[in-house]
């Protein structure tokens, strides 16, 4: 299994239980795909630098996650598919990128 790292914005308008719940379900669907999530960072709320479907700031999270390499194409589908989750960023963890 490979390292990921999933940014996620969701939509402001949601109050704190509802992202606690949007979180736990992507964690959720991580374990599903017989993945592991090392890390959840709740960032909070930032500015955004365009609106984005309307909305001009965002709740931002991070999750640091291990994952099968054949089951990541049906993940950032179900993603796509998330109506609060107004962007995403999924990529690899670099072993070179990380800070001494």
């Amino acid at each position: 299994m490979k390292n990921y790292e999933l940014l996620a914005i969701l939509k402001p308008s949601l109050d704190t239980e509802e992202l606690d719940k949007i979180v736990e379900k992507i964690t959720e669907e991580i374990k599903s795909y017989k993945g592991s999530v090392a890390s959840v960072d709740k960032i909070g709320r930032k500015k955004l630098a365009y609106d984005v479907q309307g909305y001009r700031d965002g709740f931002f999270a991070n999750i640091v996650l291990s994952i099968p390499a054949e089951t990541v194409v049906e993940f950032k589908r179900n993603l796509k598919l998330n109506e609060n989750i107004l962007r995403y960023m999924f990529m690899e963890e670099s072993k070179k990128a990380q800070v001494v």
